[in-house]
């Protein structure tokens, strides 16, 4: 945003990248107009890293675990595109994606630092390896699991295959500004892609929240 010389925005995401942004919303409220976040408060709640949810869900985080072995860091750097497949498959089950479709996003795996992004993603968020020491502070911030101030849409795809859809009362105490939920028909995980216009009405709901508010 800096570099772009954007002062303020809305932020709008789903799965790591509704992490992020619900991460920027949180530490830095004065630089988001508003946030559209897929699944809910996505801050990690790392002191229940080691608290196990439901058994299906478990079964759904198969490479959370797998990629903390060997084998899986392995098999990510040998077949990514595969894992990813099966992923999206799993996960989005009404998704009839194309290969094309895949093709695309298996573009970003030849980035060079791809494996050890995401290996050590999964191993920091099960306590299996430490932060970035550059970012402990903000860790430390996130540890409290701060609350979201600024204009928020949440969306649960009623179709995803490993996160169940709320109601959204159970992250209610999270936002503390104003706050609309909607869950979304025949959507999976990948809820952007999936059904972007639900998306997109999102985006522009938060903006006329935000003016609302103001």
């Amino acid at each position: 945003m800096d570099g772009l010389g954007i002062g303020r925005a809305v932020l709008a995401g789903y799965d790591w990248g509704g992490r992020a942004a619900n991460v920027v919303c949180a530490l830095s409220p004065e630089r988001c107009a508003g946030l559209v976040s897929v699944n809910g408060y996505l801050v990690q709640d790392l002191d229940r890293a080691w608290v196990p949810l439901e058994v299906r869900i478990e079964a759904g985080f198969w490479y959370f675990y797998y990629f903390l072995t060997p084998r899986g860091e392995a098999a990510l750097a040998e077949r990514p595109k595969e894992i990813a497949r099966l992923v999206w498959e799993r996960n989005s089950p009404l998704w009839r994606f194309t290969e094309e479709d895949l093709d695309r996003a298996a573009e970003t795996f030849e980035n060079p630092d791809y494996v050890a992004v995401v290996t050590h993603v999964y191993r920091h968020r099960l306590f299996y390896a430490p932060g970035d020491p550059d970012y402990a502070e903000a860790e430390k911030k996130l540890r409290k699991l701060p609350p979201i101030t600024v204009p928020a849409v949440t969306l649960d795809g009623l179709a995803d295959g490993n996160f169940p859809a709320t109601d959204g009362t159970s992250s209610a105490k999270y936002f503390t500004g104003p706050r609309v939920h909607h869950q979304v028909e025949g959507a999976g995980h990948n809820l952007p892609q999936e059904k972007p216009q639900a998306f997109v009405d999102a985006v522009l709901e938060v903006v006329k929240l935000a003016r609302d508010s103001s």
